[in-house]
């Protein structure tokens, strides 16, 4: 579960898409140290969609004092899942943990998340996501989420009550066998499953957003969401997978 950088073995690289979030990020990346201790076998990658606020020069001034820091930043804005996935593919380490970059998600989590993979001792286990089982946003947003998870959930069969959290741990080389495509973050699970791997979910800590504002309306999300759900459910009937054995001379 290390990757070796030189001489530095990375356990874990955490991938933080975020767009006009300078407010957050700050205590969103000492968090981050905070929950590994400071390790230095950890990277964070904030992928900087485009931002228009002071993210920029929030991240330069990060990096002078986080050595496990890396910036990527987007030469025009592409959105949540193109930011995701480039961070993604950027990363040194075999698996990846993700946070939204509004601070909703609990970094003390994630050594969690990557405990349980440890202890499972599954190689078919490759996504460990997180469960928002006390979600702090306003009654709308939430009503609208759990409709959301249950038509996703009856559909896609992908054995997941929130697979629009942005907090979980995959193992990078998974994540990027599967498609890629715009408002993708959402259906990860289902994308993992697809592929023949399995998928746990784990009850995970949720926090209102104190700074910044929401980059979705709920009304986007709804018509984005059903012609997304439409393509992955067409997706998973569509694929096939089973175990290759390779026949040698006797």
């Amino acid at each position: 579960m290390h990757e070796r950088t030189g001489a530095t073995e990375l356990r874990l690289s955490v991938v933080i898409p975020a767009h006009n979030e300078a407010d957050n990020l700050p205590g969103l990346v000492d968090e981050v140290l905070a929950a590994f201790g400071g390790a230095r076998d950890i990277e964070i990658l904030v992928v900087d969609d485009a931002s228009t606020d002071a993210t920029p020069a929030v991240l330069a001034e990060l990096q002078a004092r986080v050595p496990q820091l890396r910036v990527l930043r987007h030469v025009r804005n592409a959105g949540q899942s193109t930011a995701l996935i480039n961070g993604v593919r950027a990363a040194r380490a075999s698996w990846v943990g993700t946070l939204d970059g509004d601070g909703q998600n609990d970094p003390a989590d994630l050594p969690r998340l990557l405990a349980h993979v440890r202890q499972r001792g599954d190689p078919a286990l490759k996504l460990v996501q997180g469960w928002r089982t006390g979600r702090k946003d306003g009654w709308i947003k939430r009503i609208s989420s759990r409709i959301a998870n249950g038509v996703r959930g009856a559909l896609l069969r992908d054995a997941t009550p929130d697979s629009g959290c942005g907090i979980r741990v995959v193992e990078r080389e998974a994540l990027l066998r599967a498609p890629a495509f715009d408002h993708m973050h959402r259906f990860i699970p289902a994308l993992i499953r697809q592929q023949g791997w399995k998928v746990e979910s784990l009850a995970v800590n949720h926090r209102p957003r104190t700074a910044g504002r929401s980059h979705y309306g709920t009304l986007d999300r709804l018509w984005v969401g059903i012609i997304d759900l439409v393509g992955v459910a067409w997706l998973g009937r569509r694929t096939r997978c089973t175990e290759v054995n390779e026949s040698r001379p006797s």
